[in-house]
């Protein structure tokens, strides 16, 4: 996997572990924050630049889109040319394209100016994970995975925070403006303290095949569905989105089988706890989407919540993935993953039915905050061993691509349930920013989010192993001048 030897791989706890986990959680930040931050300002930027229903859903999926769309080429990239340079590469993209969105003067530019954004995240979000895993001595990784979940997942569930002050000060603007800042830091600690690694093994051309396909495919659906509620069905567009959508994940399947460099090469889903551990990413995450695409939305607009309201309701979820989840990921490996992913969707799916129940009237005390503790609980228990499981289940020689796999497959889950979700609770071609509408589009959504979750908990307790097998290490590259190791020399 990575071009650090042994030698040279850092401690958790250490103060070289604490700036490469500062860059990586910070970077990562950037990108989590932006996928949740604007849904608190959506009814701001639908008054103020006239945006329908579904311009504010593609101001949330146009960012999501590219981004999930080349997360497996940012993360290709990384193992070829070197992870921190494609991370550093991704901030600044990300910095610049932040900027362009504050400066947005209507909906089509400010989609534009997502979709360039989610073309920075998909840039950095592997190389982060992938950093870690190929920065820390094998035996602290399941810890730094658990601090990067933790502090990461705090970056999403910060979001509606951070987007209700921000938009308190007056304007939606600086939820994009604020990025520039960061990420000037992000990259000072990165190009200073970051390692650079690489996979020994990345050879080849870049699949571009693959990326176009998989684009297409998620496209193609991700605009099907957002148009059927506007459309309807049997509209020619929808239906020749949906289309194109399937035969480009058709298209990009045979494409994988074909090339000898596939951005994913479809054997390693041959592996269980793999495979189990991305479908249960993809229900949870799609369950994750609806979530925070919605209930700031409806404690907005039907429970009357102020923006700062809105966004200081999911605080305790901030809280508790501050303080729990990097036990959770060194307590995921002490007793094996199974049960922790298998008990915390299940946790979560009864929040959401609590959730389900917030509408006009309804008190932060009473009916808000035991639903949001439960769910942050659920997610504690959830996110750093199904982080680790996907990435530990595959030998190191696969980091980029098991991080990218994982990655892609959270974001296309979040995507296509903002598409979905207001579709399948019925909001047809109506309007998200007004109460009557909104609240049962609201409760049905995350009774279905409820669903999902139950599922994801059952499919863990199926598919996930009591314990990991043993990992194959990658053999360790380093510049051709220098003597080989002892573990180089055994192989």
């Amino acid at each position: 996997m990575t071009s650090l030897a042994p030698a040279s791989q850092v401690r958790y706890g250490t103060g070289p572990g604490r700036w490469v986990l500062l860059a990586t959680v910070l970077g990562s930040g950037l990108a989590f924050v932006d996928a949740t931050v604007v849904n608190i300002a959506l009814p701001m930027i639908g008054r103020d630049l006239g945006s329908s229903a579904a311009g504010l859903q593609w101001t949330v999926n146009g960012y999501t889109l590219s981004l999930a769309s080349l997360i497996l080429l940012g993360g290709s990239l990384g193992d070829r040319v070197g992870r921190k340079r494609i991370f550093l590469i991704g901030v600044a993209w990300f910095a610049a394209a932040s900027l362009l969105c504050g400066l947005a003067q209507n909906t089509g530019m400010l989609v534009g100016a997502r979709v360039l954004q989610g073309v920075g995240g998909a840039l950095l979000t592997p190389g982060a994970l992938a950093i870690i895993e190929a920065s820390f001595v094998p035996k602290d990784r399941a810890r730094a995975i658990g601090a990067w979940s933790g502090l990461g997942g705090i970056g999403g569930a910060l979001g509606p925070f951070l987007g209700g002050w921000l938009v308190g000060l007056g304007t939606w603007r600086y939820i994009f403006l604020i990025n520039v800042p960061l990420a000037l830091v992000v990259l000072l600690v990165a190009a200073r303290h970051v390692p650079e690694s690489r996979s020994p093994s990345a050879a080849g051309r870049i699949d571009l095949a693959g990326v176009l396909t998989g684009a297409i495919g998620l496209g193609g659906l991700t605009y099907g569905f957002t148009a059927w509620t506007a459309r309807g069905p049997a509209s020619p567009v929808v239906l020749a989105a949906l289309l194109t959508g399937v035969a480009g994940f058709a298209a990009f399947i045979i494409a994988e089988r074909r090339t000898a460099n596939p951005l994913l090469p479809l054997p390693i889903f041959r592996n269980k706890a793999f495979s189990g551990a991305n479908l249960v990413t993809f229900l949870a995450y799609a369950a994750n989407g609806g979530v925070f695409f919605l209930v700031v939305l409806n404690l907005q607009v039907v429970a009357g919540f102020s923006p700062l309201a809105a966004g200081l309701a999911l605080l305790p979820v901030t809280v508790l993935m501050l303080l729990l989840s990097a036990p959770s990921g060194a307590l995921g490996q002490r007793i094996g993953p199974r049960l922790p992913m298998t008990a915390g969707p299940l946790i979560c799916a009864a929040a959401l039915l609590l959730m389900s129940r917030i509408g006009a009237g309804t008190g932060y005390l009473t009916g808000v905050l035991p639903a949001v503790t439960l769910f942050g609980l659920g997610l504690c228990a959830l996110v750093a061993p199904l982080t680790a499981t996907a990435l530990g289940s595959l030998d190191d020689t696969y980091a980029g691509i098991a991080s990218g796999v994982n990655n892609a497959v959270a974001r296309a889950a979040g995507l296509l349930a903002v598409a979905v979700l207001p579709l399948a609770a019925g909001l047809g071609s109506g309007n998200l920013t007004d109460a009557a509408q909104l609240h049962p589009v609201y409760r049905t959504s995350m009774q279905i989010c409820a669903a999902l979750m139950a599922a994801a908990g059952l499919l863990a307790y199926v598919t996930i192993p009591e314990r990991l097998a043993e990992k194959t290490p990658a053999r360790p590259a380093c510049d051709p001048s220098c003597p080989p190791t002892h573990a180089a020399r055994g192989r």
